[in-house]
This record gives C-alpha cells, structure tokens and sequence, in this order.
C-alpha cells in the first residue's frame, strides 16, 4: 500500500482516508498508496462503517448524508450512493468553490488531526501495511475513547 507520492518528489508513501460524524468521531478508517485517486477509497469505507445501535427502531447501517470535496464528485460514486439511500453532498467540480465546502470539511480536517497526533502515524516506518493500518484502528479507537469519556 505504497506509492510514489505526487507532492514529496516521487518518494513512496500512503494516504490515511477516514469517515466520520458529525461530532469527529473516526467511523472507519483505511489506508492506500499515494499514487491512486482518493475517489477509489470512498466504496470500502462506506462498507466498513459499522452498525449504529439506537435506543428505538433497527441498526442503522448506513449515514442520512455524505459531505465529500470534489475528488468524489464522480458520477458513479453518486448515483452508487443513492442507491444505498445516503444523499450525497459533494462539492461538484468547476462549479462550487472550496470557500463553500470549507463549514463541513473542516470535522474531517481535524479528525485526521487526531489521528496524526499518534506519533506512528506521522511517518509511515512499518514495511508491512498490515501494521500500518492496525496502528491506525488503534489511533481511531484511542480518540473514540478519548473524546467519548468527557
């Protein structure tokens, strides 16, 4: 799960992808090659975003609404969320400024600033990626618990 990253002059990296809620709270995390587009991840996240248990009604398994910027602004990955029933808000390209996007994206922004706040997931140092994604399931639980103990 390494590739030439196209900001660090070629040098092999990976990219840390995160959903959460509303609150910050990391739901699923996953890790992918530098190199491949960030619209690729969106699919196995929403799959892995576990059962939501609420006190009247079934489990929840998928988000009323998904706010992403204009790298999932694919046609595909819309019409695959409407039919999983989640309305996707994603800023569309060419049309929608960054300014617009900036009171939503900035829970994610800082959800991924938890998780780099774990001195592992700063540099990538693991060979294998098996163990890389393992510290960042951990980090994700750390901060769940974290922020759900105040």
């Amino acid at each position: 799960m390494t590739g030439p990253s196209p900001v660090d002059r070629g040098q092999p990296g990976s990219t840390i992808h995160a959903i959460s809620d509303r609150a910050g709270l990391p739901l699923a995390v996953g890790v992918s090659a530098a190199n491949t587009h960030d619209s690729e991840a969106l699919k196995p996240l929403v799959n892995a975003i576990p059962p939501i248990r609420s006190r009247r009604g079934p489990r929840r398994r998928k988000p009323v609404k998904l706010h992403g910027d204009k790298a999932y602004d694919i046609p595909a990955l819309r019409s695959w969320l409407r039919r999983r029933g989640i309305t996707p808000r994603l800023a569309r390209k060419g049309i929608e400024s960054a300014t617009r996007l900036g009171k939503h994206r900035w829970v994610i922004e800082r959800t991924i600033a938890w998780l780099t706040g774990y001195r592992r997931l700063i540099v990538r140092c693991e060979r294998k990626a098996t163990h890389f994604v393992a510290f960042l399931i951990l980090g994700a639980a750390i901060t769940c618990y974290k922020k759900l103990a105040k």
